[in-house]
């Protein structure tokens, strides 16, 4: 039976509950030198609730998560599901001022925070905050440190082991109308909106990601670095949980680090954005190392070019599919499977996920295969809305219930999903539409290029010129009219670069996203090295 059908009506507790009973001896987690079962992490899940039940916790309280990939993130986020309270996940490189936002704007009642992380003092960081958020309450902190604290500051540990044995009132929820989580937005083109998705929408996400990609109970999972981004706890975790697969954890999780990971757990499955398996292919190459268990690796994030994908799978792991994630889907919407056609594979994002239902528009007409228009989604894993922002929500669903994406696509005639670009990133030159992947694909090409952005900027003649944002392999000599050469042997003259600027490396979101507005200002100012 797959994933989706045998979890449909799971709440994230009775999922945990039920996967604890059925293999409560098999390893979920693997994390330095710790290894917790099934059992042991429902357990913990069990002490942690307790705890924070005694500090007064209950069902519909917000508590934030700001921790790195450690067991401890995972725990904290069971607990809470445990007590039928919504997490708030938050990457720990946000600056107070962008955490105060999201911790007041959550209305969050406790945080759970790691001690330092990245030279970040986060006791002195809260200790500023605190007075200025007073529906927070309790501050939960993990390390190693035997410091002292008020009576609203507690040690994660301490915290545990106060619940040990203590019971708490188990919620009655529903899991398709009752929030789990509230994921900000990476705010790539404006301010972050709260994305509040449902138990199922969670549920159903991960486990139509584990369907398509075959996650069984004997693999490991590794390559999951934020688990704050819905990927990471959706797919990553949950996607874990349901199947009965082993999650591999590390932080910092750079290539070497992680192809040392393959090697010694030998992981079978990996995610991961299209630049860590560019640089795993670097690292592979200066160490080899006996990476031979991996059967799958999955990518997702930004596009990836065809002849990356090949390189992948000759070098690094059998089969390679690329998927397409958004907050607002809990995830993964469609995904390629690994039986799929080696072209389909690498050129398109695959087919939906289980029960989810796709449309391409343009306006409010329906488009034929073969159309490029806005892809619209509907189905169990798309949120119920943005937090507090009605009229946000309202905007961003047609009459129909289908969730407008933003995003350009195209089904061919055989249901696979290609992706053309953002409907806002449409470059307007000289009247007609230029989309910047199809030209981002093309400089990708070129040997010298490692990573290509393609941006509007305004022209008093062509109204917005092309620029090309390139950051050339190490090494490397190219200049900007071999660039746009390269583009005029394929690309139709209205589609070639009027600019090409040469940059260190890209503004980038948490999740690895890049920043394209603030990309847009540095062409404008003349930088070529994000802040």
């Amino acid at each position: 039976m797959a994933l989706t059908e045998r979890y449909r009506g799971f709440t994230v507790a009775s999922a945990l509950r039920h996967r604890a009973t059925a293999d409560p001896e098999r390893v979920f987690i693997l994390h330095e030198n710790h290894r917790l079962t099934f059992g042991e992490v429902d357990g913990q899940a069990d002490a942690l609730a307790a705890g924070l039940h005694s500090l007064g916790v209950e069902v519909g309280d917000r508590v934030a998560l700001l921790l790195p990939p450690c067991p401890e993130f995972v725990v904290s986020m069971l607990a809470a599901a445990k007590l039928g309270a919504l997490i708030v996940p938050l990457d720990p490189r946000l600056t107070p001022a962008e955490l105060q936002y999201m911790l007041r704007h959550s209305e969050a009642v406790a945080a759970v925070t790691a001690e330092t992380y990245d030279e970040v003092e986060y006791l002195e960081v809260f200790e500023e905050l605190m007075p200025q958020l007073p529906e927070l309450q309790y501050l939960v902190t993990v390390g190693e440190e035997d410091l002292w604290y008020d009576d609203r500051i507690f040690q994660w540990e301490d915290l545990m082991s106060a619940g040990q044995g203590r019971d708490f009132p188990t919620p009655d929820l529903q899991a398709d109308r009752d929030a789990f989580a509230l994921f900000y937005t990476s705010g790539t083109t404006g301010k972050p909106k709260a994305v509040s998705l449902s138990h199922a929408n969670l549920v159903h996400a991960a486990a139509g990601t584990a369907d398509a990609l075959a996650l069984a109970p004997e693999d490991r999972v590794a390559g999951v670095s934020a688990l704050y981004h819905v990927f990471g706890m959706g797919p990553g975790v949950l996607g874990s949980l349901l199947a009965g697969s082993s999650l591999v954890l590390a932080d910092p999780l750079d290539a070497h680090r992680l192809l040392d990971l393959i090697e010694a757990h030998r992981i079978t499955v990996q995610y991961g954005i299209p630049t860590l398996f560019v640089t795993q292919l670097q690292a592979q190459a200066e160490r080899p190392r006996d990476i031979s268990s991996l059967r799958l690796g999955l990518v997702a994030g930004a596009p990836v070019r065809e002849e990356l994908a090949n390189r992948i799978e000759d070098e690094l792991c059998p089969a390679l599919v690329i998927g397409y994630s958004l907050t607002e889907t809990a995830s993964c919407v469609c995904l390629a499977r690994p039986d799929d056609p080696e072209a389909k594979r690498h050129s398109t994002v695959g087919q939906p996920v289980a029960d989810t239902e796709i449309r391409i528009v343009e306006g409010d007409q329906v488009l034929p295969v073969e159309s490029v228009g806005e892809l619209l989604v509907r189905g169990p894993g798309v949120m119920l809305g943005y937090y507090r922002q009605p009229r946000e929500t309202s905007h961003a669903f047609n009459p129909d219930g289908f969730l407008r994406t933003g995003d350009l696509a195209m089904v061919d005639e055989e249901g696979f999903i290609h992706l053309v670009g953002r409907k806002k990133d449409v470059i307007i030159r000289t009247g007609f539409n230029v989309y910047p992947r199809e030209v981002e694909d093309r400089i990708l090409v070129h040997p010298a290029v490692l990573e290509v952005a393609v941006v509007g900027t305004q022209d008093p003649v062509l109204g917005e010129a092309i620029c090309a944002c390139v950051v050339p392999v190490e090494g490397a000599i190219v200049s900007e009219q071999e660039i746009r050469d390269w583009c005029r042997m394929t690309l139709s003259e209205l589609k070639v670069p009027d600019l090409v600027r040469f940059f260190d490396g890209f503004p980038r979101t948490g999740d690895g996203k890049i920043r394209r507005v603030e990309l847009a200002r540095m062409v404008r100012s003349g930088s070529t090295s994000p802040a």
